[in-house]
């Protein structure tokens, strides 16, 4: 499973509308791969969690997945439309 379907399948399972979850990778520089993670307003405050919690933990989930599959640095952007 690659990273953006990966992170895709975490945050459909926290907000309520999880076809507005939007997951995009792309090549930084410096061999960075950025993860730009979209949710619609209304899922902002799950995806955040209480003082940044879930986010915290996405982050160390996914780059634990990063790891396991050889992806040295990456960037993960959470932000809503």
């Amino acid at each position: 499973m690659n990273i953006t379907d990966f992170a895709t399948l975490l945050i459909s399972g926290i907000v309520k509308n999880p076809d507005m979850v939007k997951v995009s990778s792309f090549e930084g520089d410096e061999d960075t791969t950025i993860l730009e993670i979209l949710v619609s307003n209304e899922d902002m405050g799950a995806v955040i969690g209480k003082q940044g919690r879930n986010a915290k933990a996405l982050r160390t989930i996914i780059n634990a997945h990063a790891y396991l599959n050889n992806i040295k640095k990456i960037k993960i952007n959470i932000d809503s439309f």
